[in-house]
């Protein structure tokens, strides 16, 4: 069994764990050994948890039964993103009784995927079971934000990327780390890119590839906002 979290003690009686890396190498369908193993760590302790999250996701089914047992937890969980929750990851994020993210982290949400095969009758029980799927992601994304299942929906129709302020600002996360005295900055001043931008602006960082015009936006304002490519 390859762990990818891992749990230790504080000073102050309080414990962190960190989810590090994907969720899950394989799959916790039909698996009774690796979810018991997490949740027997969890329930080693007492007291409040720190989770720090830097994860592009994984297997939805880890991360459901991850959630679950947080949101199960008799102590405060403090979710606290220093990189990515993206995917499943991002579904994690939605047990914490607060949850901060670096002004430099960045979550995802997506629609799930799969890989099907056989004929067309097998391709709708696919279609039909990510359809379910999707709609198990959204209850734990509504819990948090309170945003409509309609919004959330196309939000990850879209695959959103959010920094930490448009995360805030939507509901996704409760605050910043390491915020100054002064406060962070606007919402309105963030914004959500999708991938086929951060693709282009780093094929043509690496490959001297052309990007494509992203629509409404300008190409070389979009690559100085996202501070991937020098002007």
């Amino acid at each position: 069994m390859n762990k990818f979290w891992n749990f230790t003690e504080n000073d102050d009686g309080s414990r962190t764990l960190y989810l590090c890396g994907s969720i899950a190498d394989e799959s916790w369908f039909d698996d009774d050994v690796t979810p018991k193993a997490f949740k027997s760590d969890l329930n080693a302790g007492q007291g409040d948890i720190v989770v720090w999250i830097n994860s592009p996701g994984g297997d939805c089914v880890a991360a459901a039964q991850i959630y679950n047992m947080l949101m199960d937890y008799k102590g405060n969980v403090t979710i606290k993103i220093d990189g990515i929750a993206a995917s499943a990851a991002s579904v994690i994020a939605m047990a914490g009784t607060k949850v901060l993210m670096s002004p430099t982290a960045l979550m995802m949400i997506h629609n799930p995927l799969t890989v099907a095969i056989g004929d067309s009758e097998e391709m709708q029980k696919a279609i039909d079971m990510l359809t379910e799927v999707k709609e198990s992601i959204i209850n734990a994304y509504e819990i948090k934000t309170e945003l409509s299942r309609a919004k959330l929906s196309h939000l990850m129709d879209a695959e959103t990327w959010m920094n930490a302020n448009k995360a805030i600002e939507l509901g996704f996360a409760d605050d910043l780390l390491f915020k100054s005295d002064e406060g962070s900055a606007s919402a309105e001043n963030s914004f959500t890119f999708s991938r086929r931008a951060v693709t282009n602006s780093l094929l043509s960082k690496v490959k001297g590839h052309k990007p494509e015009k992203t629509a409404g936006t300008p190409v070389s304002d979009l690559e100085k906002r996202l501070n991937l490519i020098k002007p």
